[in-house]
């Protein structure tokens, strides 16, 4: 049995006609799902009762609950999304002028371990299905018009690679929810063997790599993949990618006071990522979380010196504000929640 949401929308003709379906019904088919935007089968009252029925058996649409939305004071919204077996993710909205983005998770939990992040405190559960990505941009749409998403919520997305890539590229089909290839951003912590196939993919989606080290020694403290795909790996992936894609990778970077905040630190990530073409950094502030009460976020006066640094290096960078502080819903507060726990 298929889900709906994880048929792209080339398939649907052949997969009708090989039981028996009219394949005209397949153009019906994504007008409901991807312009009327149904949640339910019973919605699409365009298509024949009895038609409807068989694609409930069939090809039975995902069935997800928005159990909790936690709203910011900069108008950031989380929201916990119940999932057919139990578990739960967490997505996030970011109104901005002209812009209403979507951090989408891919795992329930995450089992990378990066000592700042929330979300693999208690490790991974499970990987999401294509179809259960595609429904968290469902109920994300339910509230706006998406305009840009970024993969950057719970779970690794080259740790679930092909259902993370089913979903992108449903949602970016044209006759699906045609969003732009270059309004949808993947971020890896440095899963190596990833950026490969993407690379084959041919696909114009945006790269940003979570680095937050500059060096080996502070890197394998920070991130464990570290220790699996070292800096000078990583950044030859890196390199090679921008090569064979002639696209721009953003390297994350998140400040932690008295962890890696130095002027040392500044200038050594400016000549590491001078090794990668096309290469610019964000420098985001340390957003707390509960589990590392030892974390500080920075001062203003120490991101303005990293962002100096860098610039001064000629390394693109910008300093990015966190959004939905308050709320949990800032980049590493996301966490790992059981419905009802």
């Amino acid at each position: 049995m298929k889900k709906a949401w994880s048929i792209l929308p080339d398939e649907w003709k052949p997969i009708l006609k090989e039981r028996g379906m009219r394949a005209f019904r397949a153009d019906q088919i994504l007008q409901a799902l991807y312009r009327d935007y149904i949640t339910d089968w019973d919605q699409a009252t365009t298509l024949p009762k009895d038609f409807r029925e068989q694609l409930k058996t069939e090809f039975p649409i995902t069935k997800t609950k928005t159990l909790e939305v936690s709203k910011s004071s900069d108008g950031t919204q989380k929201l916990l999304i119940g999932l057919e077996d139990g578990e739960s993710v967490e997505t996030v909205l970011i109104p901005a002028t002209g812009r209403f983005t979507q951090c989408i998770s891919t795992q329930v939990g995450c089992g990378m371990g990066c000592a700042f992040c929330a979300s693999g405190a208690r490790g991974v559960v499970r990987s999401l299905t294509a179809d259960e990505i595609v429904a968290e941009y469902m109920a994300g749409r339910a509230l706006g018009e998406i305009t840009n998403i970024v993969v950057m919520g719970m779970g690794e997305p080259f740790a679930n690679y092909d259902e993370t890539m089913r979903a992108l590229k449903l949602i970016n089909a044209g006759r699906g929810p045609n969003l732009g290839a270059r309004h949808i951003t993947l971020s890896t912590c440095g899963v190596v063997p990833g950026f490969a196939k993407l690379a084959a993919e041919g696909i114009q989606f945006e790269l940003s790599v979570s680095l937050h080290a500059p060096n080996d020694a502070l890197r394998n403290e920070l991130m464990p993949v570290n220790k699996k795909w070292p800096i000078d790996e990583l950044l030859a992936a890196c390199a090679a990618y921008t090569k064979a894609t002639k696209r721009i990778i953003t390297f994350e970077y998140t400040v932690i006071k008295g962890i890696n905040d130095s002027r040392e630190c500044a200038e050594e990530l400016a000549r590491q990522v001078k090794r990668v073409p096309m290469a610019k950094v964000n420098l985001i502030p340390l957003s707390p979380v509960s589990h590392r009460p030892d974390f500080k976020t920075p001062d203003e006066r120490t991101m303005l010196m990293f962002l100096d640094v860098l610039m001064k290096n000629h390394v693109q960078t910008m300093l990015r504000r966190s959004r939905g502080k308050d709320a949990d819903a800032a980049c590493g507060q996301l966490r790992l929640r059981r419905i009802g726990g």
